[in-house]
């Protein structure tokens, strides 16, 4: 069973479709019990890092979640469910995350350029991913294959060993991770059509 978390902050019927889509039931679930018993865990995310931290906080599923990680079973974030994993995030002050993965979330700066245009904020649409490392999920996946975004706030590791991707938006920045059990972008992979349904179809079939 595939567990989508369900605590007020994501995509969650987006994300389960992708799954069914491609041949896999996944379950979207408010309950910690369903994350302690599922196979694999996806945890979606859009909106503020500090309110979805407060999120799953209030709703039970930090322990669950770092369970789960701690057990080696596969594990999905998604956009802010990949930045929920990092040290602490800037938005909006400074907020501590789940500590899976040393490294903090920053923003875009200021005034970024891409020849002489100006780059807006929030990165929003297709960018490019850039491969590092390849996880088990990504497989099948070009080399500067185009995938979707929307954030303003990028993940930095302590340990760049764990990126798997990079993308330039006026900068390079890390677009997804791959430690252990765990894979997670920065973009969007059930808003990426064929790249995107690919990933979902990988993460799904992976083996503990």
């Amino acid at each position: 069973m595939i567990a989508i978390i369900d605590y007020g902050m994501g995509n969650l019927r987006s994300v389960q479709k992708g799954f069914e889509k491609v041949g896999f039931e996944a379950v979207v679930t408010a309950d910690p019990r369903v994350v302690l018993e599922a196979e694999k865990i996806v945890l979606p995310g859009v909106g503020a890092f500090r309110d979805c931290m407060r999120n799953l906080e209030a709703a039970g599923f930090v322990e669950p979640i770092l369970a789960v990680i701690a057990q080696g079973r596969p594990f999905l974030g998604i956009c802010v469910g990949m930045q929920l994993l990092f040290t602490d995030s800037t938005e909006f002050g400074l907020y501590n995350g789940l500590g899976v993965i040393p490294g903090h979330v920053l923003r875009f700066p200021e005034g970024m350029r891409d020849g002489g245009e100006e780059l807006k904020v929030p990165q929003m649409g297709w960018n490019q991913i850039s491969f590092k490392r390849r996880p088990p999920a990504f497989e099948g996946i070009a080399d500067n294959a185009n995938v979707y975004f929307v954030h303003s706030y990028y993940v930095k590791p302590d340990d760049n060993g764990v990126i798997a991707t990079t993308t330039d938006y006026g900068m390079e920045f890390c677009s997804s991770v791959w430690k252990d059990n765990i894979v997670a972008t920065q973009f969007h992979p059930e808003k990426s059509q064929d790249v995107g349904l690919t990933i979902l179809r990988n993460f799904a079939a992976m083996k503990d």
